[in-house]
């Protein structure tokens, strides 16, 4: 089938999870009750995906608090308790955040929960999103390894068990996020995808990372608009992690700077190309959607194109979340009738 969908991975919570329309939200309960409610808002995820027709679904994310901090709160060697002050992509905006104080290991495994709840409660293929190495050591700070790279290397072992358990679980593809992959470029170059392809090192399911230029948040918002008129922070990146291992690379194209003929690099890659726009309240139409699937398209085989979201939906507003998933699902049936 051309033009299968998924999502970038996560989904609002609904109200009664936690705090709505934030990132780092509140829970609204704990200890079993807490539980449950994850267990519920997870399975939601998937109906609403389904009932979108999503293709590739995921857990929503629902039972993490943030993308990354849901990996580090299974990781022994971290203190929460003592968080510090850091700036967070090259300071483009501040964060309380926990310090690396010991060796790193697993507790445990991390997210076996959702994933098997997912599983269980879908036929479609699953997709599960970790946070890259490169990601989380920026957004933690180092009181201990001294060295970023070789605690860069730590956390893509741990990712890699992790993701290892996640495949035994059922999972069909397992995404990498990589955020950071857009600011520090020279160092993604010298030994950031080398550390990706330790944390997917031995995988025989599907791997993708995504690459993006943020949550429709206003701190970055505010920093797009120092960008220019054309973003190629990617030229220098997509030659390198075009001959990486890792299988598929998700990209956000609607209402994007990123000149699209950039994609043309990504040669042997399928492109999970972001149709839907998580920085603004307008919702799309299937129009829309096939738009920017027929412009990919003039550079990426249509065969290796997935249409997805820009980026992750955990801060939108839930209603208008679900409005962009149908489109999604609508678009890419339309595509299918007019492209293929």
């Amino acid at each position: 089938m051309l033009f299968p969908t998924t999502i970038a991975g996560s989904l609002p919570k609904p109200e009664w999870l936690a705090e709505p329309n934030t990132l780092w939200a509140p829970w609204r309960s704990a200890g079993e009750e807490l539980s449950r409610a994850k267990r519920d808002a997870t399975l939601l995820a998937v109906k609403l995906q389904e009932d979108s027709g999503i293709d590739i679904v995921t857990e929503g994310e629902q039972a993490r608090q943030h993308f990354v901090h849901g990996f580090l709160e299974k990781v022994d060697g971290i203190d929460f308790a003592h968080k510090v002050e850091m700036g967070i992509r090259k300071d483009r905006y501040k964060a309380m955040v926990p310090q690396v104080v010991a060796p790193l290991r697993l507790k445990g495994r991390v997210h076996a929960e959702e994933a098997r709840v997912a599983r269980t409660h879908t036929t479609r293929k699953l997709k599960f999103t970790l946070p890259g190495p490169m990601t989380i050591i920026d957004t933690i700070a180092d009181q201990y390894y001294g060295d970023r790279v070789k605690m860069a290397f730590a956390f893509a072992e741990l990712l890699n068990e992790e993701a290892k358990a996640l495949q035994a679980d059922g999972v069909d593809l397992i995404q990498f996020d990589e955020p950071a992959f857009n600011v520090y470029m020279d160092q993604v170059n010298d030994w950031g995808i080398k550390a990706l392809e330790r944390a997917a090192q031995g995988l025989t399911c599907a791997t993708a990372v995504h690459i993006c230029y943020g949550y429709g948040i206003k701190a970055n918002t505010d920093w797009k608009q120092t960008l220019g008129s054309e973003w190629r922070q990617y030229e220098q990146i997509f030659p390198a992690i075009d001959q990486s291992a890792i299988q598929q690379v998700a990209i956000e194209c609607r209402n994007s700077k990123v000149p699209l003929e950039l994609l043309a690099l990504l040669k042997g890659k399928v492109v999970q190309a972001g149709v839907i726009d998580v920085a603004s309240d307008t919702v799309e139409t299937a129009d829309d959607v096939v738009n920017v699937i027929d412009a990919v398209a003039k550079f990426v085989p249509k065969s290796n194109i997935i249409a997805t979201t820009n980026c992750g939906m955990a801060p939108m507003r839930r209603d208008i979340a679900e409005a962009k998933l149908m489109a999604l699902g609508a678009g890419a049936k339309l595509a299918r009738q007019k492209l293929g």
